[in-house]
């Protein structure tokens, strides 16, 4: 029941961001900054930690995942180091991710061709 209940929250993630990037103007770029944003924000008013435990990875793999990611590593930074953990704990909570997406995004290019967009 945990696998269907984390593919259909994570399901309803995309396919609400895929509206709204079909109804509205905006770049896909500026459209994944604002989902981190997002994330970011609902974890800052501790909306997004409850709605986790229910959904599961459903909640935490997409964007809004990774900024609830980055709000949780800066907040505990900050508790730990003051004024620079504003600066290091995005980068601490969040490192494996990043590296993992940098490792496969790299592999993929070695797999498929890759181009620019004309």
């Amino acid at each position: 029941m945990d696998y269907l209940k984390a593919f259909l929250i994570g399901g309803i993630i995309c396919a609400v961001v895929q509206i709204f990037m079909d109804r509205t103007k905006l770049m896909p770029g500026r459209i994944m900054v604002l989902l981190v944003c997002v994330g970011a924000v609902l974890g800052f008013c501790k909306i997004y930690e409850p709605f986790v435990k229910f959904a599961g990875s459903g909640a935490s793999v997409p964007l809004l995942g990774f900024g609830n990611v980055l709000w949780k590593g800066v907040k505990e930074a900050v508790d730990k180091n003051g004024f620079l953990g504003i600066f290091m704990g995005g980068l601490e909570a969040s490192a494996i991710g990043i590296s993992a997406a940098l490792i496969f995004g790299y592999l993929a290019s070695f797999i498929f061709e890759p181009r620019m967009k004309k």
